[in-house]
């Protein structure tokens, strides 16, 4: 396994500057796995509680400074940290660019850990989590598990499905596992959205059309290349679709045991919208919207769309909270 720089710090570009009061650390889930994470205090003098930001693959704790303060200033604490295998965290196998996880259930791993570890004794109730794309399916599932976790989930791009699929998820998943099982659970799988953003890669991105964000994924890589992650691996592959499959199941919204927001991206390529939208439709306690003419990352759109994926947060956490 490889090591993460062994004192933890965050990025501070002045295009990104690191939001007031960070702190930032390691902690060790129970698989003895070392994770970064940051918390960051509320600015308002309201307390509504803490968010818990899971981030989507690929991404780390920086890429979220904006959307941190923008929580920050509606009374949230804010605790977030790197999945296993990207951002600061530890890396799982030797090629650290490549997305890898044995099991999928292993994110489940750090959520609860983080949340008993950290969570629970450093940040204030009530609790709230914010998942996008990864991120988001971790909560889904995290919402069938644990009632008493968070009060609410609030979903951006949830990886429910993936588009392009040329086989459904059942024997996808099937088809994956029999290479796993040859021994090919490290071989990269890549789409021209895992490749490394760059300013000349920008022009029909799948990711946001605001180019001031897009480049600023670009700068921070650029002041430390080390917490990149490019292409995914059949184990995650695999594992990501095993997980997708429960998400997709006849039965599962009624196993949510918390309100659920889906918030999907009209234009996503990377996630399958109409996948969101269809279950969305099956909450039992809970609301989707899909926004209009948005890509995949939608905290990182243009300016117009991020304001209504912040007033569907508000009806959905900010007003439930007040």
């Amino acid at each position: 396994m490889a090591a993460t720089q062994s004192e933890p710090s965050l990025v501070h570009l002045p295009s990104n500057p690191v939001p007031h009061g960070a702190q930032v650390g390691y902690f060790t889930t129970s698989d003895r796995v070392r994770l970064r994470y940051a918390l960051f205090p509320r600015l308002d003098e309201i307390a509504r509680g803490t968010i818990v930001l899971m981030q989507g693959r690929t991404e780390f704790i920086e890429k979220y400074f904006e959307t941190i303060v923008d929580f920050q200033k509606r009374g949230f604490a804010v605790a977030t940290f790197d999945l296993r295998g990207q951002g600061g965290s530890d890396r799982l196998i030797g090629n650290r660019t490549l997305g890898y996880v044995e099991n999928f259930d292993d994110y489940w791993t750090d959520l609860r850990d983080f949340h008993s570890g950290i969570v629970l004794p450093d940040c204030p109730p009530p609790f709230y989590l914010v998942g996008h794309s990864t991120g988001g399916l971790i909560g889904l599932l995290a919402a069938t598990r644990d009632r008493l976790m968070f009060d609410r989930v609030f979903l951006s791009s949830p990886m429910v499905s993936l588009p392009g699929l040329p086989l459904s998820l059942k024997w996808s998943s099937r088809l994956i596992n029999a290479a796993r099982f040859l021994g090919l659970s490290r071989m990269p799988v890549g789409r021209r959205e895992e490749k490394a953003q760059s300013e000349d890669r920008f022009e029909n991105n799948p990711l946001t059309s605001d180019k001031a964000r897009y480049m600023r994924s670009v700068e921070i890589l650029a002041a430390r290349p080390e917490l990149f992650v490019g292409f995914p691996t059949l184990a995650w592959i695999g594992s990501s679709l095993a997980a997708m499959r429960r998400a997709n199941e006849d039965d599962f919204p009624q196993t949510l045991k918390i309100p659920v927001f889906i918030c999907a991206a009209a234009l996503d390529s990377v996630v399958e919208t109409r996948a969101s939208e269809a279950l969305g439709l099956r909450l039992r306690a809970g609301h989707h919207v899909v926004i209009p003419g948005a890509r995949h990352e939608l905290f990182m759109e243009a300016d117009a769309i991020r304001a209504q994926v912040l007033a569907a947060f508000d009806a959905f956490v900010t007003e439930q909270s007040a």
